[in-house]
């Protein structure tokens, strides 16, 4: 099997623990997911099986949707609701007028220190298991961008927004920053992921529903590989051009059909509806033995894929 289901994470289990799943569904050791999310969250969870997995990374890449709620008046050593209470503070004093100005410190382009119990790693170790043995590590901040963050609903001493943001934003992290500069101190109660990329809520089935499916014996609504990136302009190639692209041999664009994309673009190869390769438009490129692409992958032209 290959391609990618878009689900719907339940709470209360990790992202691999849904990978995990459909590994038994799939019957695949080959599965992986774009874009971990944490236990408490829900949302839309891209997973990749088979070849398919070979795209994650340009899944990875693309820009997220969140809706959240934060509580005010106390920090968690999480930032979330699932931590322990490190200060309380008075937030009666907390109105829309404040927040909304808070709010506004994190529109744009701004660094953001990736928190202790995250997935990331130090020295081979995820933080959040240094972090369960009380161990506190130097982290580097990272440049996120968050293109808009709407208060949805202002309740005190909980606040539920919208935020979309670049990959690697820490949506509870932006809870916490929030209440220092509120002063009061916030965490993260709720967290939902409405979209990954292109793919959003609508794109998606709940986890049980491709169960009961797999159990069933029926297929699963698998997007093929020449969807999963329907978003890159696609190039048609055939013949003796597409012998010569599975050996690894760029085209040139006079020899594709399709409209000419812009340099530097990411697009993608179809022969017989199948997606054969992904590349970048290089046109003029003179380090570069032939051909106007820089071949990223390239994919074998089977029946399988899903």
């Amino acid at each position: 099997m290959n391609g990618l289901l878009i689900i719907d994470k339940p709470a209360g289990m990790t992202s691999f623990d849904v990978v995990r799943q459909v590994r038994r569904m799939t019957k695949t050791r080959r599965v992986g997911h774009a874009g971990t999310l944490d236990p408490m969250a829900t949302g839309v969870l891209p997973v990749a099986v088979g070849t398919a997995t070979r795209l994650i990374e340009y899944l990875m890449a693309g820009d997220k949707a969140y809706r959240a709620t934060l509580k005010l008046g106390s920090a968690t050593d999480t930032q979330d609701s699932e931590g322990q209470v490190l200060e309380e503070k008075s937030w009666q004093d907390v109105d829309l007028a404040s927040v909304s100005a808070a709010v506004e410190n994190f529109i744009g382009d701004f660094e953001q220190l990736p928190p202790m119990y995250s997935a990331l790693k130090k020295d081979g170790q995820p933080l959040y298991k240094l972090a369960r043995q009380g161990i506190e590590v130097d982290r580097e901040p990272r440049r996120v961008h968050v293109e808009s963050l709407t208060i949805d609903e202002f309740s005190p001493p909980y606040m539920t927004f919208t935020v979309k943001c670049s990959k690697g934003t820490y949506v509870r992290t932006l809870c916490h920053e929030i209440g220092q500069i509120l002063g009061c101190g916030a965490h993260m109660t709720d967290l939902r992921r409405l979209s990954c990329g292109r793919f959003d809520l609508a794109a998606s089935h709940p986890l049980q529903v491709f169960k009961e499916l797999s159990e069933q014996g029926r297929a699963l609504p698998f997007l093929s590989l020449a969807d999963i990136l329907a978003d890159w302009k696609a190039l048609t190639v055939d013949g003796v051009i597409l012998k010569r692209l599975q050996n690894g041999v760029a085209p040139h664009m006079a020899d594709l059909k399709g409209d000419e994309p812009v340099a530097g673009d990411k697009v993608r190869f179809i022969a017989e509806d199948k997606l054969v390769a992904v590349a970048r438009y290089t046109p003029g490129d003179e380090s570069k033995r032939s051909g106007d692409f820089e071949l990223l992958k390239v994919f074998p032209l089977v029946d399988d894929q899903s």
